[in-house]
């Protein structure tokens, strides 16, 4: 996973906790297959998948992902969603586990668990009931991030039982990295979703994260005809995504899905196998937002590198200022129902209670 802002407090036991999972095939010759993402790990007894946190256990499919090793209130801001709630908070949940290997992953001590020699487990079951009590308290989205949320689906689908009738959305930051029958069982539970398009090409994407990248892009498109609100973001990775060649592929692959689309330019911070390279410029920021304006896109994103401008939501019709954002924080929000105050063109996102 790409995020811009760490996990905060993790809690530990000695081990995994398991549970009945979602989205397994009946077992045959006491095999199981997972089809939740696309390597559809087929699993002999006691195996566990890429994910390392979904297992066969006599010949029942187990998750281990009912789990809270973080949780920590954020800013919408910082998912990133910038079309989404400007303002509000989102109490964020995380636990092991991530279908990529990603080298440069900043939340390695979670994502990699089971990848790495001696990697503690981390988390302690996840409190339903509590977490959506306290989100209503604080007037907060519940988020899944940090590691892969598309892990864990029936935590997300058990939180939104119980989080819908007290008006609490749910939000992902995701790698995007699920069969289209894991989308379509969680899509009803999701207000929005970050998406992460990590490279231009399946050679890149392969290499960086151990995946294809067609199942991502694939994803992008089927939240969205779900009705999920998805904006994407691009880590600028060295030799993978930091070129304007490399980004105008990504650029005009996300325009032709749709201009309106909002795409977020992150900074890449040396972490993990990749603590050597150094971070992104912010002249190759800057050309990356440059370039996705000319494939077309109308709101082009960079977080910290170019100052409050970078963060900056302007009508595609008028030019006219519509959210100013600080840091990871919303100054001012001129969005009036889903329309630039000034010219009343529509401006696509979920920017109330009235446009989810």
């Amino acid at each position: 996973m790409t995020t811009r802002d760490g996990p905060g407090t993790m809690t530990t036991r000695q081990e995994p906790l398991w549970r009945p999972a979602l989205l397994g095939e009946p077992p045959r010759d006491g095999r199981v297959r997972c089809v939740l993402c696309p390597f559809r790990c087929d699993l002999a007894e006691g195996r566990t998948g890429v994910c390392q946190v979904r297992r066969n256990r006599g010949g029942v499919l187990e998750t281990a992902t009912f789990t809270a090793a973080a949780v920590h209130l954020d800013a919408v801001e910082r998912k990133p969603l910038y079309h989404v709630r400007p303002g509000s908070r989102i109490l964020t949940i995380a636990g092991p586990g991530c279908t990529f290997r990603c080298d440069y992953c900043v939340n390695y001590r979670l994502s990699q668990y089971g990848r790495e020699d001696g990697s503690p487990w981390l988390g302690a079951p996840a409190e339903v009931s509590e977490l959506v009590a306290r989100a209503a308290r604080e007037g907060a989205a519940l988020g899944l991030s940090y590691s892969e949320p598309g892990l864990a689906p029936e935590l997300t689908l058990a939180l939104a039982e119980e989080a819908a009738p007290l008006g609490v959305p749910i939000v992902w930051k995701s790698n995007g990295f699920l069969t289209r029958r894991a989308i379509r069982l969680v899509a009803p539970a999701l207000l929005a979703v970050n998406i992460d398009v990590k490279a231009a090409d399946e050679t890149a994407h392969l290499k960086l994260t151990g995946a294809p990248l067609r199942p991502v892009l694939e994803a992008v498109e089927l939240f969205r005809e779900a009705g999920v609100w998805v904006e994407v973001s691009t880590p600028l990775i060295p030799g993978v995504s930091d070129s304007t060649d490399q980004l105008g592929v990504i650029a005009q692959r996300l325009a032709a899905v749709d201009p309106g689309l909002p795409w977020h330019l992150l900074r890449f911070t040396p972490d993990f196998r990749m603590a050597d390279r150094t971070p992104t410029p912010p002249s190759a920021l800057r050309a990356g937002r440059d370039v996705g304006r000319e494939a077309g896109l109308h709101f082009v994103y960079v977080e910290r590198a170019l100052g409050e401008d970078g963060r900056t939501t302007t009508c595609p019709a008028c030019g006219g200022v519509l959210v100013r954002r600080g840091l990871w924080e919303t100054l001012a929000n001129e969005v009036v129902s889903g329309e630039c105050p000034g010219c009343a063109h529509p401006v696509p996102g979920c920017w109330g209670t009235d446009d989810d």
